[in-house]
């Protein structure tokens, strides 16, 4: 059985003992990506500040006529006039064309293309997305465009991320890791908020919880957000005046904004997409149509400033209830008619900000009817719950909202609202605002994550302990007879194993063996051992079952001997397809079996 031991060590991962077996699979190699990341993190720190300052010089050259990198603010004090309603356009024909003839992976906020690299592309994303998406997001926020910077640098950090990977001897598995580093340290750089750019990782791109890619993930992160200092300042970046402990009665209206922010989320989910597919109708090519979007963008900004660009003055001014009446209301809507106008189009923005304007209006629009708080902690509850219920993705908007804010006394009030919005869209959605446009390309993902039940299950727990066996000198014809008849144990199997006179393992012999030998055994002496497979590839007792199966797909086998690591030719077991199905139904009756205990 020298053999076995041979081809068993040639699996997928190597073959580990019961005292190898650990919590976590995770290897030295992950050292060498956590090296790379940080690479990752500061190349990403400074692109998002490359960003940051091409937004103000176009911002301020669009609406203000002059030559400067000043921070971009919303341009509310214009010199454009009527005519602000062309900027918009102008900017939005630029990147038509760019998505035409440069790379159409350009158009929309960046995170589901960078779902699909991930999931679909094998981690892989081609460099000209990696400039352009920066320089036409840049071009579509300074002109106007509702849109935040963060969507377009997770997209640009993520292909950094891929572009580098590329360089290395690495498997899909650890491109992905090292183009989500890059994503998640283009989030830190962009906001000051390091632990939710992780926390987004792991709720939005890694589908996975593993430290093999959290740790090279976490430390680009903090590597951006320490270099972010540097390049733009120190956070928070929306620091406001803590809010006092909050009582009980603020803890369940906490759960009502929340509620309404799931309810407001699931229709600015629809209105999004509803304008794509009217966009979609339209019988011109789609170059034109962010040309068309731009246009309500600029009637919006027309009555009202405040819906252009990035916002993140707004948002402040949210979080300090400097905002109320008629100027929340046509916020509110304003900001989410063009946003969604404008995305179903197809320009190139992110989805961030925009989703913190509009849930901060519509709390600070509600504190007018809520007897206790002040309009800017309901603002921030609701901002958090906005986001949390539309991307799904509820720890993340509540730890970066606390980053944003460094309101700790706000956090048993940001976690209510966030999984209360949650609660309301996973229930009335069948997808997020970033999934929806994944699916319209007929793909499909899952967001829920759980570990394998196939990890938690040894081999031993499943396998068929009393299989039936036929000794190493029967004939073929003879065991093909007892196949033909059905009334032995064996005429039921796909295979059977075969053992010498000592009752030690032999041998292997599947129904393809007896025709084929058949065919070539025109005097009926071949054994069903000569005619079966010697050089046997074996699992054992304490393997774990995720381990077999794998050996099971490296070979293209759909069953294993199951022998005692000290004696690999004392047989205890079988494993076959039948034991595998029959683990996983166990697995399905737990989840929805319903009894009484």
């Amino acid at each position: 059985m020298t053999s076995n031991a041979v081809v068993a060590k040639a699996t997928i991962g190597g073959r580990r003992t019961k005292h190898e077996l650990s919590d976590f699979s995770t290897d030295k190699r992950v050292l060498v990506l956590s090296l790379v990341g940080l690479g990752i993190g500061a190349v990403s720190a400074v692109v998002a500040a490359a960003l940051v300052w091409l937004i103000a010089l176009i911002t301020n050259l669009t609406f203000y006529h002059r030559l400067s990198t000043n921070p971009a603010a919303t341009p509310v004090g214009h010199h454009l006039g009527y005519f602000v309603v062309l900027a918009p356009m102008m900017g939005a024909m630029i990147i038509g064309l760019m998505a035409r003839y440069g790379s159409p992976k350009i158009r929309g906020h960046g995170i589901p293309e960078a779902v699909e690299a991930i999931l679909l592309g094998r981690s892989r994303i081609e460099p000209k997305v990696a400039l352009l998406k920066p320089i036409s997001s840049a071009i579509s926020i300074g002109t106007g465009g509702p849109f935040g910077a963060e969507g377009p640098i997770i997209m640009t950090g993520g292909a950094l991320g891929s572009l580098i990977a590329q360089f290395f001897h690495l498997s899909a598995s650890e491109r992905k890791t090292l183009l989500v580093a890059g994503a998640a340290a283009g989030m830190s750089a962009i906001f000051s908020a390091p632990v939710a750019a992780v926390l987004f990782a792991v709720e939005l791109l890694l589908f996975e919880w593993k430290p093999r890619s959290f740790i090279p993930v976490a430390a680009a992160s903090a590597v951006a957000g320490a270099l972010r200092a540097k390049l733009m300042g120190l956070g928070p970046v929306f620091l406001v005046t803590a809010h006092g402990a909050l009582n009980v009665e603020a803890l369940v209206t906490a759960l009502f904004v929340g509620v309404i922010a799931g309810l407001a989320s699931g229709a600015l989910t629809n209105l999004v997409y509803g304008c794509e597919n009217l966009f979609e109708k339209l019988p011109i090519h789609w170059m034109w149509w962010p040309v068309i979007g731009a246009l309500f963008v600029g009637l919006g900004g027309w009555m009202d400033p405040r819906v252009l660009g990035v916002g993140y003055d707004v948002i402040h001014q949210l979080l300090r209830g400097e905002l109320a009446g008629a100027l929340l209301i046509g916020l509110l809507v304003g900001k989410a008619l063009v946003w969604s106008i404008a995305l179903g189009s197809g320009t190139s923005g992110g989805v961030l900000a925009p989703l913190l304007i509009i849930g901060g209006a519509l709390g600070a629009l509600e504190s007018k009817w809520i007897p206790v708080g002040d309009a800017g902690l309901w603002a921030m509850v609701s901002m958090a719950a906005m986001m949390g219920g539309t991307m799904r993705a509820p720890f993340t908007a509540l730890v970066f909202t606390l980053e944003l804010t460094h309101d700790l006394n706000a956090l048993p009030a940001l976690l209510i609202g966030c999984v209360a919005a949650q609660t309301v869209t996973v229930l009335l959605l069948k997808r997020s605002i970033l999934t929806e446009k994944i699916a319209r390309r007929g793909h499909h993902i899952t967001r829920e994550y759980s570990i394998d039940h196939f990890e938690l299950l040894r081999v031993e727990e499943v396998m068929e302990k009393n299989m039936p066996v036929i000794p190493a000198d029967l004939k073929v014809t003879a065991f093909a007879d007892l196949i033909a008849s059905g009334e032995s144990p064996v005429a039921r199997r796909q295979a059977t194993l075969i053992v010498d006179e000592q009752g030690d393992l032999a041998g292997i012999i599947t129904r393809g063996d007896v025709i084929r030998s058949l065919d070539n055994n025109s005097e009926g002496k071949m054994t069903v051992l000569e005619a079966g497979q010697r050089d046997l590839i074996v699992t054992y007792p304490d393997e774990v079952l995720h381990q077999a199966i794998s050996i099971m797909l490296q070979h293209n086998i759909g069953r294993l001997p199951v022998v005692g690591r000290d004696n690999p030719r004392n047989v205890l077991g079988y494993l076959g397809r039948t034991a595998v199905m029959n683990a996983r139904l166990r697995r399905f009756e737990e989840e929805h079996i319903r009894e009484r205990g």
